[in-house]
C-alpha cells in the first residue's frame, strides 16, 4: 500500500495546489520515490471536455483517452508521469456511477446515501489502478467550506483513520495576506480554514503558507499554537520567479523533509540537478523572440496553459526568452484589419479552438505568416485553417472552408465519422452528443521521408494526442500538394491527415494533434524546439 498525501487548499481559490502538488511529487522523485498524482474536482459536470475554456482552462488529454482538469498538465510536466484516465473524476461522475450502480440493482434496494455509497466510491476511486507507488498525492480541488467539496473531505478523512497516519498525511495550502496600510502580514484567515478543515473532522499535518513576504519566525509559531500544528512544518510558500523555480524553493522551506519526517523515511539530501540546470538556463538566456499566439480564448491565458509552458520549453531548449504576445483572432477580420500585431513578430502560433467564431482571423494571420517567410505553428484548428487558407488562395477554391462552420459546397475539412481506436472501430454523427465523442488520446503517425517533421522527430513512427471532431479531407491532398502544402505526416492506414508543412519556407507546420500535451521542461517536445529555433534565427537576421 503507497503512502497518500491529501493535499487541501483554504482561504481562496488559485492558490497554486495543483502546482504545489506537482513540485512535491519532483521533490519526492528527486529522492528516489515512485509517485502518482490524482485529483478530485468536485463540480458536477461529468468530464471537463463540455466546459467553457474561458471559465474552466484547457482540457487536458492523457493518452488513454481521458478529458481532465488542467492539473494533471502540471503534474505531467513536473513528474514526467502519463497521467490515466483514474487519475482524475468529479463530483458528477463519482454521482453518475453510483446511481447507474442503484438502477443495477447493485446495491439490492437499499437507501442510496452520501455516506457510505458515495464516499466509498470515492475511496475507490483515490485507492485502486495503482501500481508499485509509493506515493500517492491527492489534490481535492476547491475551497475548504464549500459545500461542494464535503463528501471528498468526508472520504479523506475516512481514509485518515482507515489507513492510519504512517500512511496518510494531510497537507493544507493557505494564505498570508499582507496589508500594506497595517505593514504586516495576517494570521487569521489560516487560522479560520484550518478551524474549517478541523469542523470536518481533519487536522493537518502539515501547512503550505502562500505569502508575498517573508514570514517570521514569531508567525510561524503563533499559526504553530493556533492551528495545533508543529512549528516545523508551517511551511513558508513565497512567490517565485518561474514555476519552475518551485520546486527548489519549496526544498529550501523544507516541505519535503516534512514530509519524510511524518513517514518516518530517510532525510538524506536529492538529487535537484534537473530542476537546478532548468532555472539556471532560464535565468541565462542568449537572447529572446517575440511569438504572436493568435487565439479566441485570450481572455483567460488558462485555456492554453500546456501550450504556453512548451513554448517555454522550447526557449529553455534554444537558450533564449519566449516572449508572448496574446492576440484575439478577431482583431483580424474585415477588410481594413490591422496587422502590426504581427509585423513585430518573430514568429506565428495559431493554437487550438472551437466553432467559427475567429476563424477568419486565423486564416488572415496564417497567409501573412506565409507571404512573409514568418515561422508559423499551427494546433488542430491551427493545422485546419492552414489547410483552408491554402486552398482558398493557392489552388482557387475560393469557397473552401470547414463543415463545422455549416453546410458548404467544398469542406476541405470535414466531420469524423469513423476512426480506430486500439482494436474498435468508433463511429459518430452529426447529431451525437459533444461529451467524450471526439478522438481523444494518443493515435500513431507515420511521417514521411525527407520531411522537417522527420528531422525534427528523428523517427519514422510517432505518437501524439489528439482532441477534435473535424479532420482535414485527405482527398484534396494532390491538389494542395501541386501548391506546396506537403501531407507529411498520416494515421497508418494514410487515411488521416495528421501533419502539413511546406518545404519552401522557414518553418511552416501544421499538426491535427497537441504535442504542447507531452512536452517537459526536462524534456521540451521536438516540433516546438523547432518552432522556437526558427524564430530564434529569424530574430537575429532582422
Amino acid at each position: 500500500m503507497p503512502r497518500f498525501v491529501f493535499i487541501t487548499g483554504g482561504v481562496v481559490s488559485s492558490l497554486g495546489k495543483g502546482l504545489a502538488s506537482a513540485a512535491l511529487g519532483a521533490l519526492l522523485q528527486a529522492r528516489g520515490y515512485k509517485v502518482r498524482l490524482r485529483k478530485l474536482d468536485p463540480y458536477l459536470n461529468v468530464d471537463p471536455g463540455t466546459m467553457s475554456p474561458t471559465q474552466h482552462g484547457e482540457v487536458f488529454v492523457t493518452d488513454d483517452g481521458a478529458e481532465t482538469d488542467l492539473d494533471l498538465g502540471h503534474y505531467e510536466r513536473f513528474t514526467g508521469v502519463d497521467a490515466k484516465q483514474s487519475d482524475n473524476v468529479t463530483t458528477g461522475r463519482i454521482y453518475s456511477d453510483v446511481l447507474a450502480r442503484e438502477r443495477r440493482g447493485d446495491y439490492l434496494g437499499a437507501t442510496i446515501q452520501v455516506i457510505p455509497h458515495v464516499t466509498d466510491a470515492i475511496k475507490t476511486f483515490v485507492t485502486s489502478n495503482l501500481d508499485d507507488e509509493d506515493f500517492v498525492l491527492v489534490e481535492i480541488g476547491g475551497t475548504v467550506g464549500d459545500i461542494e467539496s464535503l463528501p471528498f473531505l468526508e472520504t479523506i478523512r475516512q481514509l485518515g483513520n482507515e489507513l492510519g497516519p504512517r500512511k496518510t498525511c494531510f497537507l493544507h495550502v493557505t494564505l498570508l495576506p499582507y496589508i500594506h496600510v497595517a505593514g504586516e502580514l495576517k494570521t487569521k484567515p489560516t487560522q479560520h480554514s484550518v478551524k474549517e478543515l478541523q469542523s470536518v473532522g481533519i487536522q493537518p499535518d502539515i501547512l503550505l503558507c502562500r505569502s508575498s513576504e517573508d514570514i517570521p519566525n514569531d508567525l510561524k509559531r503563533k499559526i504553530s499554537r493556533f492551528c495545533n500544528v508543529r512549528e516545523e512544518a508551517v511551511i513558508s510558500a513565497l512567490d517565485a520567479n518561474s514555476i519552475y523555480d518551485v520546486p527548489l524553493v519549496y526544498h529550501r522551506e523544507g516541505l519535503d523533509m516534512e514530509i519524510c519526517r511524518h513517514f518516518d523515511l530517510p532525510l538524506n539530501e536529492p538529487d535537484l540537478s534537473v530542476w537546478q540546470n532548468i532555472v539556471h538556463r532560464m535565468g541565462n538566456p542568449e537572447g529572446e523572440v517575440n511569438i504572436a499566439v493568435v487565439g479566441k480564448y485570450t481572455s483567460l491565458l488558462d485555456s492554453y496553459k500546456s501550450l504556453a509552458e512548451a513554448l517555454v520549453h522550447g526557449g529553455l531548449d534554444n537558450n533564449v526568452t519566449v516572449r508572448l504576445n496574446w492576440v484575439d483572432s478577431e482583431t483580424f477580420e474585415g477588410d481594413n484589419a490591422d496587422m502590426s500585431a504581427l509585423k513585430q513578430a518573430d514568429g506565428i502560433m495559431v493554437p487550438g479552438g472551437f466553432g467559427k467564431r475567429g476563424s477568419e482571423g486565423k486564416i488572415k494571420a496564417i497567409q501573412f505568416a506565409r507571404e512573409n517567410q514568418l515561422p508559423f505553428f499551427g494546433i488542430c484548428f491551427g493545422m485546419q485553417m492552414a489547410v483552408v487558407e491554402a486552398a482558398r488562395n493557392l489552388a482557387g477554391m475560393s469557397d473552401a472552408s470547414s463543415s463545422e462552420f455549416g453546410q458548404i459546397d467544398n469542406p476541405v475539412v470535414g466531420l469524423m465519422t469513423e476512426w480506430t481506436s486500439g482494436n474498435a472501430q468508433v463511429t459518430r454523427d452529426a447529431e451525437s452528443d459533444l461529451g467524450g465523442t471526439m478522438r481523444l488520446g494518443a493515435y500513431d503517425c507515420v511521417l514521411g521521408e525527407g520531411t522537417r517533421v522527420r528531422d525534427l522527430y528523428g523517427v519514422k513512427n510517432i505518437s501524439e494526442r489528439h482532441r477534435h471532431r473535424y479532420e482535414v479531407n485527405v482527398s484534396w491532398r494532390n491538389i494542395l500538394e501541386e501548391k506546396g502544402l506537403i501531407f507529411s505526416g498520416l494515421s497508418p492506414d494514410g487515411e488521416l491527415p495528421e501533419i502539413v508543412e511546406r518545404p519552401d519556407h522557414p518553418f511552416f507546420i501544421g499538426v491535427q494533434f497537441h504535442p504542447e500535451l507531452k512536452s517537459r521542461p526536462f524534456q521540451p517536445h521536438p516540433l516546438f524546439s523547432g518552432f522556437i529555433k526558427a524564430a530564434r534565427d529569424r530574430s537575429r537576421l532582422v
